[in-house]
C-alpha cells in the first residue's frame, strides 16, 4: 500500500464526527459508472447512522494528510435491513454467520495503490476479531455490458474480487431503489459475492 496514505479503523459511535465526510465521498464516487447515483446527503447520513449505532460495525478511513480520500464499511448482516438479509434466508444460510462488507469508495487519484486490498484486509480482520462469522459478503450492482453509458475502456472489479476469494452467487440478488443521474428513482438489481471467512492463524 502507498505509505503516504494512512488508514484509521473506527467502530460504532466513533464514526459520528466523520459522517458528513464519508457521505460526501460516497456521493462523489457513486455518481460514476456503474452506480450512477444521484446522491443525497440526508439519505447518506441516515444510511451511515446504522453503522454509528452498531458497536460491531467497522468503517475504515483512508487519509492523505487530513483529507479523507477513501472509506470502506462493514456490519454484521443481522444488523442490516431485510432487503440485504432475504437472499441469505432464502438459500437457508444463517444470517447471523455472515459479515456484510458494505461499500468501498476511493477517489480516482488514489486508485491502484493497494488500498482496495487494505480495505478488505481490515474488514475481514474485524469480522474475525468479532467471532462467529462463517462468511464475508458484499453486493455489486448488475449492469448490462452493452449499456451505452458504460465508459470506454472501463475495467470492472470482478477480477480483483475473485483474487480475494469472493465468488459471485447467481440467484442471490436483491433490489434497491436509488435516484439515477438524469433519470430519477430506479430499481436496481445487486448480486451478492461470498467468501468463507477462515480463522486467524
Amino acid at each position: 500500500m502507498d505509505d503516504t496514505i494512512t488508514l484509521e479503523t473506527l467502530s460504532g459511535a466513533a464514526l459520528l464526527p466523520h459522517l458528513d465526510k464519508v457521505a460526501a465521498l460516497r456521493i462523489a464516487v457513486f455518481r460514476d459508472w456503474p452506480y450512477l447515483y444521484d446522491g443525497d446527503v440526508g439519505y447518506e447520513r441516515e444510511y451511515l447512522a446504522a453503522y454509528a449505532e452498531s458497536p460491531s460495525s467497522v468503517v475504515v478511513l483512508a487519509r492523505d494528510g487530513e483529507a479523507v480520500v477513501g472509506a470502506s464499511t462493514g456490519i454484521p448482516l443481522a444488523e442490516d435491513s431485510a432487503e440485504f438479509q432475504a437472499p441469505f434466508a432464502e438459500r437457508g444460510m444463517e444470517v447471523a454467520t455472515v459479515f456484510y462488507c458494505g461499500e468501498s469508495v476511493l477517489l480516482p487519484l488514489y486508485r491502484g495503490r493497494g488500498l482496495g486490498h487494505a480495505f478488505f484486509d481490515a474488514r475481514e480482520a474485524h469480522a474475525r476479531a468479532l467471532g462467529g462469522f462463517a462468511h464475508t459478503a458484499f453486493a455489486a450492482v448488475d449492469r448490462d455490458d452493452g449499456d451505452p453509458r458504460k465508459p470506454a475502456g472501463h475495467r470492472g472489479n470482478e477480477a480483483f474480487w475473485a483474487k480475494r476469494g469472493y465468488v459471485r452467487q447467481p440467484g442471490m440478488t436483491m433490489k434497491l431503489h436509488w435516484n439515477e443521474v438524469g433519470i430519477g428513482e430506479v430499481e436496481h438489481p445487486l448480486t451478492f459475492w461470498l467468501r468463507p471467512l477462515e480463522r486467524s492463524a
